[in-house]
């Protein structure tokens, strides 16, 4: 049987960034590996600009520049929009607004093949969120600009592509509400977690002693540096407990344009003793850090879904989150960790209380890793993935068209 060759853009070059996006078509691709052709087409970044060749997966580079997003993103659209003809699949598949060049021009050169627009956290939603809480800063701002932007170029992309994925019901509903799409073309697929790689163990010593968290208590973020995140409302929660727990040490991975300044405001909010910027780290050293951390906390006040939710618990970590978004479908509050109002007071309050309690902590560590076994796995992920290329493939011919 002929497999189905599929295309898939992104921007970042999946294999050399380790977003929430990247993981999961890198992933999805290694267990579709019997039945799909995949071809990932991103841009020139972090020095990609040869055709490698990872996991049995071809990922191609298309120029982009090595700029900050979203500048990397547009020449990088230019690029594949150049390349339409020459790039050749039975499914097209682009992730958040990775693809919109390409679509347009199928568009114009009716190329029939089906476009699928995968849509992680809406944009759109993402803005009116981030809009609420301004973080006073002229980066804060220009990026809310830039995600206004986008989020109507997502807006159009949603519309001419023939299906939908996204990753939550939550999501599902506000690409409905805000594009204004047909929810019967969107599909929902949530991401996953390789449950071999996060998983408790044992011996973590030499890396919590080079952390600089030793036997102290260790409340773990992990993401981007941007605005979402919420990592102001981290940081003052932090100066709740370091009041009645001194000697716990907040350690973020992850980078992003907010670093410096939230470097600055650790240090104003008197706590910057008490926290870690490691920045990006290589993600085999992931599984080693989440069981490095006592508590796992995501101050996000928009998630689409959030992988670093799904790993905390893979790795037996309780986790303390915001409820908001899509983050009830991924963590049972009062189970598997603590959903709370969107103030920093109560995340403070969630931190200290699963600090106090070992049992508690254990308990829900236990309960967040069957939970995830059972529901959020990358084999879900892929074979759910298959079934959508190949009725996007079936019916292109029929109502699914450009």
């Amino acid at each position: 049987m002929k497999k189905l060759s599929l295309a898939v853009f992104n921007t970042q070059p999946p294999h050399l960034f380790f977003g929430g996006v990247e993981r999961r078509i890198i992933e999805t691709a290694k267990r579709l590996l019997n039945e799909v052709d995949v071809r990932v087409y991103c841009g020139t970044k972090a020095g990609f600009n040869k055709t490698a060749l990872v996991n049995e997966t071809f990922f191609v580079p298309c120029f982009s520049t090595d700029l900050l997003y979203p500048l990397d993103n547009w020449f990088f659209n230019k690029t594949i929009s150049r390349m339409s003809d020459a790039i050749k699949a039975d499914v097209y598949e682009a992730h958040t607004v990775s693809g919109y060049g390409f679509l347009k021009a199928a568009k114009k050169r009716n190329i029939t093949k089906p476009f699928i627009q995968t849509i992680h956290g809406v944009l759109a939603d993402e803005y009116i969120q981030a809009s609420k809480r301004v973080f006073p800063t002229l980066r804060t701002k220009l990026s809310h600009f830039f995600m206004w932007h986008l989020s109507k170029i997502e807006k159009e992309s949603a519309k001419n592509a023939n299906l939908i994925v996204t990753v939550s019901k939550y999501s599902s509903e506000k690409i409905v509400e805000l594009y204004n799409v047909d929810k019967t073309k969107i599909r929902i697929v949530p991401n996953g977690v390789d449950l071999q790689k996060f998983k408790p163990f044992e011996g973590c010593e030499k890396v919590k002693h080079r952390i600089k968290v030793n036997n102290k208590q260790c409340v773990l973020f992990v993401g981007r540096l941007v605005p979402r995140k919420g990592l102001h409302f981290l940081i003052e929660a932090a100066k709740h407990v370091v009041k009645e727990r001194k000697d716990t040490m907040f350690v973020l991975v992850g980078d992003g344009p907010l670093k410096n300044h939230l470097i600055s405001y650790s240090i104003e909010q008197g706590v910057s003793d008490n926290f870690v910027f490691l920045g990006d780290v290589h993600d085999d050293l992931l599984p080693t850090l989440y069981n490095c951390a006592d508590v796992f906390v995501l101050p996000s006040i928009q998630e689409g879904q959030g992988i670093a939710l799904l790993e905390a618990q893979a790795t037996a970590k309780p986790v303390v989150a915001f409820n908001v978004s899509g983050i009830n479908e991924v963590v049972l509050d009062q189970k598997t960790g603590l959903l709370v109002k969107p103030y920093s007071y109560e995340l403070a309050n969630a931190i200290l209380h699963l600090l106090s309690k070992r049992s508690l902590r254990e308990k829900m560590g236990h309960c967040g890793r069957k939970f995830v076994s059972e529901n959020f796995s990358w084999d879900i992920c892929a074979q759910r993935m298959f079934q959508v290329y190949c009725e996007a493939s079936q019916h292109a011919q029929s109502k699914l068209t450009f």
